[in-house]
């Protein structure tokens, strides 16, 4: 698992005091950086070096955010297919499950325009964050 924590900006509030629920996918795209960095370190998004792309994304609101507490942000690889896998990501606020959801991402050669097959020793770094089990109570679903 990896973990982030975002302090809310004053910008990320609505109008009812909550944080906005477009903001969850700019703070998941970041928690999805340490997994980008198993893939290439220096993060460089040439199209000569990178080589995933977002295939789906998806979010479950379950419990209100608001402005005065930080967010923790918990992240895991829930599947690993052969040219695919499956990030899970949880927002928590004050002990308590506030969002979750997935990402596909796809190892893809940019040059060629298809998908290719993850490296073995690739699979293998992203197997060492794996959901355990009974942990994720949005994987069930």
């Amino acid at each position: 698992m990896f973990t982030a924590t975002v302090t809310p900006s004053f910008g990320e509030v609505d109008g009812l005091g909550h944080i906005n629920n477009t903001v969850l996918a700019r703070w998941f795209e970041m928690a999805r950086n340490p997994i980008f960095r198993l893939f290439e370190p220096n993060l460089n998004l040439s199209h000569d070096v990178w080589p995933l792309i977002m295939a789906y994304t998806d979010f479950n609101f379950v419990g209100e955010m608001f402005f005065e507490f930080d967010v923790e942000l918990r992240t895991y690889v829930e599947k690993i297919g052969t040219k695919s896998f499956t990030v899970y990501h949880e927002a928590w606020q004050e002990g308590r499950l506030c969002t979750y959801g997935r990402a596909v991402i796809v190892h893809y050669d940019f040059k060629a325009g298809t998908t290719t097959p993850i490296p073995e020793e690739k699979r293998a770094m992203l197997a060492e964050h794996m959901v355990p089990e009974g942990v994720a109570q949005g994987i069930k679903n």
